[in-house]
């Protein structure tokens, strides 16, 4: 009797396609908003189709829609995985679909999301903006043919997902929650997110590297530092002045700055930015080495591994603006935990 790796050899390749996702089905969620997403996915459909891969799709219409398909997609038996053709934004979007937020009793949230589906999994077709959580798994801006083809011997059995690490946010006095997979930015950072997703149509055709040079001078207009308490795991305190902090998963962000080079998507840490003391002018001439990750040799600049990070600030006139994964969340105070291994990436 044959192996069953054996036997699939033997088989056309739709059948041995169709044999390997038995009754499962993949969501493609498309972000239409993005001329990046529109041009991507015909290509994209045409290779899922002559694969044999076994789809139904969905366009976003809204903030919040990628979460709420994923979830309800994952809750039935014939999804496990979910596809996104977008940026980072609809990625993590979609990320936050695979848990549940619970809360307890007394009207307070859980700490730690639960997964809607233990064995669910997330692919990646790049069509963004930045697409940094993409090109921090690659270690390059890598071709969407290469995510497509990596997606298709994922089906093939020939390759494996891989597990990453999530870090779970809560802002505005735990009000809400979200799933980061990339990186936060809380101040100056956060304020470049929210002036690139609010740019014309003219600067969207800007490449996305520049487009975010542009927010960041215009962010820069309003600079000022705040007091900033910093609580890092149970043993440290850091009272500071600041207007620039990250919260890091991945490697890249903004558009391929590396807030901290050390970052990693499977140690289980969180690498925190800290930053104090920094002007304008500093500002301006660490630009281009965040893009090197040579910022940390700033004496000002300070990177700490930690699994559990509280910011706060003192009054409504200090409270600084929390993005994640180019979205915008809210305003401090802010928590985040590292959730170790607690996604399924095709990449």
């Amino acid at each position: 009797m044959k192996l069953f790796s054996e036997k699939l050899k033997t088989l056309p390749r739709y059948d041995r396609v169709k044999l390997m996702q038995g009754n499962s089905r993949t969501l493609v969620i498309i972000n239409p908003a993005s001329a990046r997403a529109r041009r991507a996915w015909p290509q994209i459909e045409a290779a899922l189709t002559k694969n044999g891969i076994q789809f139904d799709t969905h366009e976003t219409a809204r903030a919040g829609d990628a979460t709420l398909k994923t979830r309800a997609a994952l809750k039935r038996e014939d999804y496990r995985t979910i596809a996104v053709v977008g940026g980072d934004g609809t990625l993590s979007e979609a990320a936050s679909g695979f848990f549940e937020f619970k809360e307890t009793e007394d009207g307070h949230v859980s700490h730690l999301p639960t997964p809607v589906k233990r064995d669910a999994q997330l692919a990646l077709f790049p069509a963004g903006t930045g697409d940094d959580f993409a090109r921090g798994l690659a270690n390059r801006r890598a071709p969407l043919e290469e995510w497509i083809e990596k997606f298709m011997a994922h089906s093939r059995g020939e390759r494996a997902p891989r597990l990453v690490d999530v870090i779970h946010g809560r802002v505005s006095a735990g009000e809400r929650q979200f799933i980061c997979l990339n990186v936060t930015t809380i101040g100056l950072g956060a304020e470049v997110a929210a002036r690139v997703a609010s740019q014309g149509r003219a600067m969207k055709q800007f490449p996305g590297e520049a487009r975010f040079v542009a927010a960041a001078f215009g962010a820069l207009a309003a600079w000022r530092e705040r007091p900033v308490r910093i609580q890092v795991d149970e043993y440290e305190v850091v009272d500071n002045r600041t207007n620039l902090l990250a919260i890091a998963n991945g490697l890249y962000a903004g558009g391929g700055m590396m807030f901290s080079p050390e970052a990693r998507t499977d140690d289980g840490l969180i690498d925190l930015v800290l930053t104090h003391d920094l002007t304008r002018a500093a500002i301006l001439r660490e630009l281009p080495r965040i893009r090197r990750g040579e910022h940390i040799s700033n004496p000002r600049v300070r990177i700490v591994k930690a699994r559990h990070v509280v910011v706060e600030t003192k009054g409504t006139e200090n409270a600084l603006l929390v993005e994640a994964d180019g979205n915008v969340r809210g305003h401090t105070p802010a928590e985040f935990h590292i959730m170790p291994g607690a996604m399924r990436v095709i990449s």
